[in-house]
Protein backbone atom coordinates (compact mmCIF):
# COMPACT_ATOMS: atom_id res chain seq x y z
CA UNK A 1 0.00 0.00 0.00
CA UNK A 2 2.66 2.53 1.00
CA UNK A 3 4.74 1.89 -2.09
CA UNK A 4 1.71 2.63 -4.26
CA UNK A 5 1.07 6.00 -2.66
CA UNK A 6 4.75 6.96 -2.89
CA UNK A 7 4.84 5.90 -6.54
CA UNK A 8 1.86 8.17 -7.19
CA UNK A 9 3.59 11.07 -5.41
CA UNK A 10 6.61 10.56 -7.68
CA UNK A 11 4.38 10.25 -10.74
CA UNK A 12 2.81 13.62 -9.99
CA UNK A 13 6.17 15.33 -9.57
CA UNK A 14 7.69 13.69 -12.63
CA UNK A 15 4.94 15.26 -14.72
CA UNK A 16 5.67 18.71 -13.33
CA UNK A 17 9.40 18.99 -12.60
CA UNK A 18 11.76 19.56 -15.53
CA UNK A 19 15.39 18.76 -16.13
CA UNK A 20 17.64 21.54 -14.84
CA UNK A 21 15.24 22.90 -12.22
CA UNK A 22 15.73 23.43 -8.50
CA UNK A 23 13.51 21.32 -6.24
CA UNK A 24 12.98 20.66 -2.53
CA UNK A 25 12.78 17.46 -0.53
CA UNK A 26 11.43 18.95 2.68
CA UNK A 27 11.87 15.72 4.69
CA UNK A 28 14.74 13.71 3.25
CA UNK A 29 14.37 10.75 5.66
CA UNK A 30 16.07 7.74 4.12
CA UNK A 31 16.86 9.52 0.86
CA UNK A 32 14.39 7.86 -1.50
CA UNK A 33 12.63 11.07 -2.56
CA UNK A 34 15.93 12.95 -2.70
CA UNK A 35 17.41 10.34 -5.04
CA UNK A 36 14.26 10.39 -7.18
CA UNK A 37 14.34 14.20 -7.47
CA UNK A 38 18.07 14.15 -8.21
CA UNK A 39 17.42 11.89 -11.20
CA UNK A 40 14.46 13.96 -12.43
CA UNK A 41 16.30 17.31 -12.41
CA UNK A 42 19.47 15.81 -13.88
CA UNK A 43 23.04 17.03 -13.60
CA UNK A 44 22.07 20.64 -14.34
CA UNK A 45 19.35 20.72 -11.70
CA UNK A 46 19.65 20.86 -7.95
CA UNK A 47 17.87 19.32 -4.95
CA UNK A 48 17.71 21.00 -1.55
CA UNK A 49 17.07 18.20 0.96
CA UNK A 50 16.06 19.13 4.52
CA UNK A 51 15.76 17.12 7.70
CA UNK A 52 16.02 17.90 11.41
CA UNK A 53 17.57 14.51 12.21
CA UNK A 54 21.26 13.84 11.69
CA UNK A 55 20.41 10.17 11.03
CA UNK A 56 18.20 11.18 8.10
CA UNK A 57 20.96 13.34 6.65
CA UNK A 58 23.44 10.46 7.05
CA UNK A 59 21.02 7.95 5.47
CA UNK A 60 20.42 10.27 2.51
CA UNK A 61 24.13 11.05 2.08
CA UNK A 62 24.91 7.31 1.94
CA UNK A 63 22.21 6.71 -0.67
CA UNK A 64 23.42 9.60 -2.82
CA UNK A 65 27.05 8.47 -2.66
CA UNK A 66 26.16 4.90 -3.62
CA UNK A 67 24.21 6.27 -6.60
CA UNK A 68 26.93 8.81 -7.52
CA UNK A 69 24.63 11.82 -7.19
CA UNK A 70 26.24 15.19 -6.49
CA UNK A 71 23.47 17.64 -7.39
CA UNK A 72 22.07 17.77 -3.85
CA UNK A 73 22.54 20.08 -0.87
CA UNK A 74 21.83 18.24 2.38
CA UNK A 75 20.54 20.69 4.97
CA UNK A 76 20.39 19.66 8.63
CA UNK A 77 17.62 22.08 9.59
CA UNK A 78 13.85 22.35 9.70
CA UNK A 79 12.05 22.84 6.41
CA UNK A 80 10.39 25.90 7.95
CA UNK A 81 13.77 27.65 7.57
CA UNK A 82 13.89 27.16 3.79
CA UNK A 83 14.19 30.90 3.16
CA UNK A 84 17.55 30.87 4.97
CA UNK A 85 18.87 28.61 2.18
CA UNK A 86 16.86 29.42 -0.92
CA UNK A 87 16.39 33.07 -1.83
CA UNK A 88 14.96 34.53 -5.02
CA UNK A 89 15.15 31.21 -6.85
CA UNK A 90 12.28 29.58 -8.65
CA UNK A 91 11.43 26.09 -7.40
CA UNK A 92 10.14 23.48 -9.85
CA UNK A 93 8.50 21.33 -7.18
CA UNK A 94 8.70 19.95 -3.66
CA UNK A 95 7.84 16.82 -1.70
CA UNK A 96 7.11 16.19 1.97
CA UNK A 97 6.76 12.83 3.71
CA UNK A 98 5.15 13.79 6.99
CA UNK A 99 5.36 11.88 10.24
CA UNK A 100 8.54 10.27 11.56
CA UNK A 101 11.69 8.68 10.19
CA UNK A 102 11.00 4.94 9.71
CA UNK A 103 12.89 2.67 12.11
CA UNK A 104 13.82 5.55 14.40
CA UNK A 105 12.54 7.53 17.38
CA UNK A 106 8.78 7.89 16.79
CA UNK A 107 8.62 10.91 19.09
CA UNK A 108 10.58 13.04 16.61
CA UNK A 109 7.86 14.03 14.16
CA UNK A 110 6.95 16.72 11.68
CA UNK A 111 4.55 19.27 13.15
CA UNK A 112 1.73 21.34 11.74
CA UNK A 113 3.20 24.76 12.44
CA UNK A 114 6.55 24.13 10.78
CA UNK A 115 4.98 22.23 7.89
CA UNK A 116 2.48 25.00 7.13
CA UNK A 117 5.27 27.59 7.34
CA UNK A 118 7.41 25.56 4.92
CA UNK A 119 4.55 25.04 2.46
CA UNK A 120 3.75 28.76 2.54
CA UNK A 121 7.39 29.71 1.86
CA UNK A 122 7.74 27.16 -0.95
CA UNK A 123 4.51 28.36 -2.58
CA UNK A 124 6.03 31.84 -2.84
CA UNK A 125 9.00 30.37 -4.77
CA UNK A 126 7.09 27.78 -6.80
CA UNK A 127 6.95 28.14 -10.59
CA UNK A 128 3.65 28.49 -12.43
CA UNK A 129 2.10 24.99 -12.76
CA UNK A 130 4.62 23.66 -10.22
CA UNK A 131 3.58 21.15 -7.57
CA UNK A 132 4.09 20.60 -3.88
CA UNK A 133 3.25 17.00 -2.99
CA UNK A 134 2.68 16.06 0.64
CA UNK A 135 2.40 12.44 1.73
CA UNK A 136 0.45 12.71 4.97
CA UNK A 137 1.03 9.97 7.55
CA UNK A 138 -1.30 10.75 10.43
CA UNK A 139 -1.75 7.50 12.38
CA UNK A 140 0.81 8.36 15.06
CA UNK A 141 0.83 10.61 18.12
CA UNK A 142 0.72 14.20 16.82
CA UNK A 143 -0.18 13.14 13.28
CA UNK A 144 -3.82 14.15 13.45
CA UNK A 145 -2.93 17.63 14.74
CA UNK A 146 -0.52 18.14 11.83
CA UNK A 147 -3.08 16.85 9.34
CA UNK A 148 -5.75 19.23 10.66
CA UNK A 149 -3.38 22.23 10.65
CA UNK A 150 -2.39 21.50 7.09
CA UNK A 151 -5.96 21.00 5.87
CA UNK A 152 -7.09 24.26 7.53
CA UNK A 153 -4.27 26.12 5.78
CA UNK A 154 -4.91 24.54 2.37
CA UNK A 155 -8.67 25.13 2.52
CA UNK A 156 -8.08 28.89 2.69
CA UNK A 157 -5.80 29.04 -0.38
CA UNK A 158 -7.26 31.17 -3.16
CA UNK A 159 -8.66 28.83 -5.82
CA UNK A 160 -7.75 31.36 -8.48
CA UNK A 161 -4.07 30.95 -7.55
CA UNK A 162 -3.87 27.30 -6.44
CA UNK A 163 -5.50 23.96 -7.08
CA UNK A 164 -5.38 21.45 -4.22
CA UNK A 165 -5.99 17.73 -4.72
CA UNK A 166 -6.51 15.09 -2.04
CA UNK A 167 -5.77 11.50 -3.08
CA UNK A 168 -6.19 8.58 -0.73
CA UNK A 169 -7.50 5.16 0.10
CA UNK A 170 -11.17 4.84 1.02
CA UNK A 171 -11.23 1.14 1.92
CA UNK A 172 -8.18 0.94 4.23
CA UNK A 173 -8.26 0.88 8.03
CA UNK A 174 -5.92 2.38 10.63
CA UNK A 175 -5.48 5.91 9.29
CA UNK A 176 -3.92 5.18 5.89
CA UNK A 177 -1.65 7.86 4.44
CA UNK A 178 -2.96 10.17 1.76
CA UNK A 179 -1.52 12.70 -0.68
CA UNK A 180 -2.15 16.40 -0.90
CA UNK A 181 -0.94 18.03 -4.11
CA UNK A 182 -0.87 21.80 -4.50
CA UNK A 183 -0.48 23.24 -7.99
CA UNK A 184 0.28 26.91 -8.51
CA UNK A 185 -1.77 28.46 -11.32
Amino acid sequence: MLKGILNYAHYLLEGSVENGEKVVDATCGNGNDTLFLSRVVGENGHVYAFDIQEQAIANTRKKLISNEKTNVSLIHDSHENISDYIKNQEIGGAIFNLGYLPNSDKTVITKGGSTVTAVDKILSLLKKDGLIVLVVYHGHAGGKDEKESLLRYLLQLDQKKYTVLRYGFINQKNDPPFILAIQKR
